[in-house]
C-alpha cells in the first residue's frame, strides 16, 4: 500500500517547518533548499529537483505563493493555484518538504533554514542568488544545477498558447 495520505504532511507553515527542522538536525540530516515557482512542473524541474536532492539528506523546497508569482511573472500568472503546485511538489519523491512564501525573494525563509547546501538553478551565479552569503557565511555551500535547453514553464505556456 502506499502512504499518499502522507502526502500533504510534507507542506508546512513556519512553526511546522522550524519544529521539522529541530528534528532533522536532531538526526544529524543534512538540509538542501532551493526556491521557485513550479507553476506548471515539467521535466526541467524534475531534473533540477532530483540533482538538488543529491547534495543533502533532506530537500526542502520554497514555492513561491500566488502573489509572489504573480510579481514575478506577470498577470496571467501562475497558471496553478499555490496549494495546487504545493501539492504536486510534496508529492515529489524527492521533496521533503514544501513551504510557501511571500516575500519577494525567499531570504527571510533562507535565513531561517540556514541550510547546509542551497541550490538553484544555472541561470543563476553564486553572485546572483539570493542568500549565497549568508549560507556560504554560516559555513554551507552553494551549487547550481545546468538547465535543461528548451525546457521553461514559460515556453511551456506559450507553446500551449499557440494550440
Amino acid at each position: 500500500m502506499k502512504a499518499v495520505q502522507f502526502i500533504e504532511t510534507k507542506i508546512l507553515d513556519n512553526a511546522g517547518l522550524q519544529a521539522q527542522l529541530l528534528r532533522w538536525r536532531l538526526q544529524s540530516k543534512t538540509i538542501a533548499f532551493t526556491n521557485g515557482c513550479f507553476d506548471i512542473v515539467h521535466a526541467g524541474h524534475i531534473h533540477s529537483l532530483s540533482q538538488a536532492a543529491t547534495f543533502a539528506d533532506v530537500l526542502i523546497v520554497g514555492l513561491n505563493s500566488d502573489a509572489g508569482t504573480r510579481g514575478l511573472k506577470g498577470e496571467g500568472r501562475p497558471i496553478n493555484k499555490e496549494q495546487d503546485r504545493a501539492l504536486l511538489l510534496a508529492s515529489l519523491v524527492m521533496v521533503d518538504a514544501v513551504v510557501l512564501f511571500d516575500e519577494p525573494t525567499p531570504l527571510r525563509l533562507i535565513q531561517s533554514v540556514m541550510p547546509d547546501v542551497l541550490v538553484k538553478g544555472g541561470d543563476y551565479t553564486v553572485d546572483t542568488i539570493v542568500g549565497a552569503k549568508e549560507v556560504i557565511a554560516n559555513g554551507g555551500s552553494v551549487e547550481i544545477i545546468p538547465l535543461i535547453p528548451g525546457l521553461s514553464t514559460t515556453g511551456l505556456a506559450e507553446k500551449i498558447s499557440k494550440l
